[in-house]
């Protein structure tokens, strides 16, 4: 087809340019063999610009109608009017006609209208990862005949599926997970005949698997598929037996978090291709069909937590299966099936809560490949021995709970749990008989790089140390075939495999927060930097995306099916972060030119001004040295009463910050003990040089404690700016952490009615904070090494550096970046970076269970929100279950009266949906009956005297940064779940 020619008024612009650029060369009057070259290359580009190829003009159209409905758009959208001809980023062209609309990352923000039915020579859609592009689909997407890559994923989609979908008939790959879709899958998706990728998890999806049948297509046509990702969204009924049969090449089969009934079809063993198939989480029931013994390729099992009956299945011919988890149903009573001891490839076996009894197989250790063996809750009895070729992998054993009466170990020095076991009533032995977690899982190595800190939303490339913005997001594995996740050769491997199949610089690639997340999916941070300079340009975010969206990254087999869940690309503002069209670089260049006479002008005028520049900074002193080490800046703070220190005073109050008065030390620096002028005992927080504390952090923290006075927040005496040093000085609580006294670490043992009251008193601390501060603020970091207990064990509220204003409460909202600390941190608020009051009521939940497990929020891939949820879940009404989880040093309480209120108070606080939890000041209304129903005083004051004290031979001394230095972190938006979600 001819291009058509381009319009009269393109052709008087560029006359019109020409003669602009022929007059600055005679204003310049530049006869150098430099400006005449400069001249000629400028004519040449704006030659070039109006023989490139025109759009069709149905095309211009329909991308500027798009525009209309869009915010965010990339800069070189709408400069000229043609896309194909001066490229638009992300637009690909073919013969005048777009062919490609890749758009990942971008931070689109609107709805997509149904002018996108009008790209009829489409073949390309990928607008993954904008998580506010929103609103229902439009049933004219199926008008794009051509498309053979449909890509939602990540986005903020509503409303049902369109039927049309199915009439793309040359649809390959259909990804809308992890959008808000509602209603039935559309049977018309059975009509997608070359379709192998179909991926609709996490959505909010509704009704049965669709079949075919004499008037309607189904699922059970797609005989290409290889991937059936329905994964947590709300499928309801049974699995028809008709979805499977022999002709199917399915190599992943996802239903897990579903709400399913009814048995697995036996069908299923006839999908020999079958790699991972998870049926988890569901409410299957009946026995488990015999033929599945048949599918000799797969690698990972998951039938837990669900109704299934009959005998413990028969594994043996899976002579390829690496983890198999068939915990939480009702099994007949037997003795461990004979293939525990004979799959050769196993990694990982789970059965917890069954019914298996006798003595646990010795072979079973001795697998070459096992790593992990959970099977508390069982009724295995007699002697465990563990044989004398235990396999070299085995790094954690899990026996609670059964009826052992002893152990022959044979040398086996890796985690071993008893706890719960006669034997544990016989020894004492420390190993055994003690909780422990798996090890410490793995993560990318940044102490070469431990003394550079980077401004918000940058972070420091473990390549070359400087700090830059990376693409960043949560990389989710959905069926891996492992559990151990301390194996640095293995995720070097995925370091690199990422590296060199994105083509990225060697080292350029950092995975942080590696933990089993609620879902038993494998969760990670993953974060990739740029070669060159702080920024990804827009097509290279694009591509990255894309790779990603469209599985065209492939990561080893043993990680499995994955997802990939982008955040905001903080682009920066100009030409840094975009592809430049020949007309910016003709602009840049005429600009250039005229800065240069520009700069001379104001260089001079500069000069001039040093002096008085240099008087006005003195005289905006303190603050100015603070804003002169930081970028992040915003003026000085809004003081309220706080003091002013010197550097003098505070040095000498601490006899020169000596180690005899350091009382702690953190990622930001040390904390100091001393006695200011007026006799009063304070805590000196003093920030290094290079923290992790940032100006707005710090500034954040002077103005809000100072505005905002309570008996349960920490009181900030003043701050100190002197000499580039960032201190604040505050009243000193002697008894440390609310976190230092659970674990132990302190030496001060808190009963159960302490606990109750220690709750009561954090959370009317930040019920004041919500409701009566004026303007409301919220904390966004509550967690129990946050509070701290005074010497009557009184609870304040402390640190508020990423504390946030609410001026305009009404909005409901203020959307943010998401900060926080993993394990703490709202699910919702880290999806849709709309934080609220109810942020701070999901992390005080979480604080909450910490007062009755005494257990961190994510210890060793175990997430305490998903634990306690089992529990409960699993055992009886009267919450009988609760003994299991519920700390040693209170288990023996006499009464531990109000404890299942106090759960589920704690329960409600962490619902995933924000409307759903309760408000702060109704939980102290709660724990205030709680306390009162038993006649306890809920006045916040205990006599110094109550204040019991453990031996403290034993006792370590557990600093803020050994708490924090794993688990705190700033995500610059976008999905993720959690906690350590969760990220556990």
């Amino acid at each position: 087809m001819k291009p058509a020619a381009p319009p009269k008024s393109e052709i008087f612009y560029v006359s019109i340019r020409e003669r602009k650029m022929e007059g600055l060369g005679y204003f310049l009057q530049s006869n150098t063999i430099i400006m005449r070259w400069i001249r000629w290359i400028l004519f040449l580009v704006a030659g070039l610009h109006v023989a490139s190829a025109s759009t069709d003009t149905e095309d211009v159209a329909a991308l500027r109608s798009l525009m209309s409905h869009w915010q965010n758009i990339p800069p070189s959208w709408g400069k000229t009017d043609d896309p194909c001809g001066t490229p638009w980023e992300g637009v690909s062209c073919r013969n005048s006609r777009i062919t490609a609309l890749s758009l990942s990352t971008m931070g689109l923000k609107g709805t997509l209208s149904g002018d996108i039915g009008q790209f009829t020579e489409l073949t390309t859609l990928d607008l993954s990862y904008n998580k506010e592009l929103t609103g229902p689909l439009s049933p004219r997407i199926g008008d794009l005949q051509k498309l053979n890559i449909l890509i939602l994923a990540g986005c903020g989609f509503t409303g049902t599926i369109p039927t049309e979908i199915g009439n793309l008939a040359k649809l390959t790959f259909l990804a809308l997970n992890s959008n808000n879709f509602i209603g039935g899958i559309p049977p018309s998706l059975g009509s997608l005949s070359q379709l192998y990728w179909l991926d609709l998890a996490d959505n909010q999806l509704t009704g049965s698997l669709p079949v075919s049948d004499n008037n309607s297509p189904g699922l059970d046509l797609l005989l290409k598929a290889k991937h059936f990702h329905f994964n947590k969204n709300k499928l309801s009924g049974a699995i028809p037996s008709k979805l499977f049969s022999s002709e199917m090449v399915l190599i992943h089969v996802l239903f897990d978090g579903n709400q399913l009934n009814g048995s697995i079809p036996s069908t299923l063993g006839l999908v020999k291709t079958l790699e991972a198939l998870r049926l988890d989480r569901n409410s299957l029931t009946g026995p488990v069909p015999s033929n599945l013994n048949n599918l000799t390729s797969l690698n990972e099992l998951n039938l837990a937590y669900n109704k299934l009956t009959g005998s413990v299945p028969d594994l043996s011919g899976m002579g390829s299966l690496n983890y198999v988890d068939l915990s939480n149903n009702t099994f007949d009573k037997a003795e461990a099936p004979r293939w525990f001891s004979t799959i050769g490839s196993l990694t990982t076996l789970v059965m917890e809560y069954g019914q298996l009894e006798g003595s646990v197989p010795s072979n079973l250790f001795s697998l070459p490949q096992i790593q992990q063996v959970k099977l508390r809750n069982n009724a295995f009895n007699n002697t465990l021995d563990m044989g004398n070729n235990i396999g070299q992998q085995l790094q954690f054993v899990d026996l609670q709970n059964n009826n052992i009466q002893s152990v022959n170990r044979s040398g086996y020095s890796n985690t071993l749990i008893l706890v719960g076991n006669p034997v544990c009533t016989i020894t004492t032995n420390d190993n055994y008989c003690q909780l422990r977690g798996t090890g410490q899982a793995y993560s990318t190595d940044l102490t070469i790089c431990s003394s550079k800190s980077c401004p918000p939303q940058q972070s420091v490339n473990p390549q070359s140390c400087d700090c830059a913005y990376p693409y960043t997001g949560i990389l989710i594995f959905r069926a891996p075939t492992f559990r151990e996740l301390s194996n640095a050769a293995m995720f070097h491997s995925l370091e690199m495999s990422l590296w060199v199949n994105l083509s990225l610089a060697p080292g350029s690639v950092s995975l942080q927060s590696i933990f089993f997340n609620k879902d038993d999916y494998l969760q990670m941070q993953l974060e990739l930097f740029p070669s060159n300079g702080k920024y990804f340009n827009r097509t290279e975010v694009q591509r990255i995306g894309f790779y990603l969206s469209n599985q065209v990254y492939k990561p080893s087999d043993i990680f499995g099916p994955y997802l990939f869940n982008a955040f905001f690309y903080p682009f920066p503002d100009g030409s840094q972060g975009t592809s430049l069209s020949s007309g910016a670089i003709a602009g840049i260049a005429i600009s250039c030119v005229a800065l240069v006479f520009l700069l001379m002008g104001v260089g001079i005028y500069a000069i001039r001004q040093k002096k008085r520049a240099d008087k006005a900074t003195e005289l905006s002193k303190p603050f100015a040295s603070l804003f002169q080490m930081n970028s992040d800046n915003g003026g000085a703070p809004k003081l309220k009463g706080a003091r002013l220190f010197s550097y003098d005073e505070l040095r000498a109050c601490t006899s020169n910050f000596s180690e005899s008065n350091e009382i702690g030390s953190g990622g930001y620096g040390k904390v100091y003990k001393g006695i200011i002028s007026s006799g009063q005992v304070v805590a000196i927080k003093r920030a290094t040089q290079g923290s992790m504390q940032g100006g707005h952090e710090f500034r954040n923290e002077i103005e809000l404690l100072s505005r905002v006075h309570h008996k349960n927040l920490v009181n900030l005496v003043g701050f100190c700016l002197e000499q580039k040093e960032q201190m604040l000085v505050y009243e000193f609580i002697p008894n440390g952490t609310l976190w230092e006294s659970l674990s132990g670490r302190s030496g001060i043992h808190l009963d159960w009615k302490r606990r109750l009251q220690i709750a009561l008193d954090s959370a009317r601390g930040l019920s004041y904070l919500h409701e009566h501060a004026n303007p409301p603020i919220i904390h966004r970091d509550v967690k129990s090494s946050n509070i701290l207990l005074d010497e009557n064990l009184v609870a304040k509220v402390s640190d508020f550096g990423l504390s946030k204003l609410i001026s305009d409460i009404s909005k409901g909202h203020v959307s943010t970046q998401v900060k926080g600390t993993v394990g703490y941190l709202d699910p919702e608020y880290y999806m849709t970076q709309q934080l609220t009051e109810k942020s701070d009521v999901y992390s005080f939940g979480i604080v909450m269970l910490e007062l009755v497990t005494a257990k961190k929020p994510i210890e060793k891939g175990k997430y305490i929100v998903r634990e306690v949820r089992m529990i409960i879940d699993e055992n009886d009404k009267e919450n009988n279950g609760l003994k299991e989880i519920i700390d040693l040093n209170i288990k023996n309480d006499a009464k531990l009266f109000g404890l299942v209120r106090f759960v589920e108070l704690a329960m409600r606080c962490v619902e995933e949906s924000a409307t759903n939890r309760p408000t702060m000041s109704y939980l102290v209304k709660e724990i205030e009956s709680i306390l009162q129903n038993e006649g306890q005083n809920t006045n916040s004051t205990y006599a110094s005297s109550s204040v019991t004290h453990l031996p403290r031979h034993h006792i370590d001394v557990l600093s803020e940064d050994d708490f924090n230095k794993s688990d705190a972190f700033e995500y610059s938006g976008g999905f993720m779940f959690p906690a350590k979600i969760e990220p556990m």
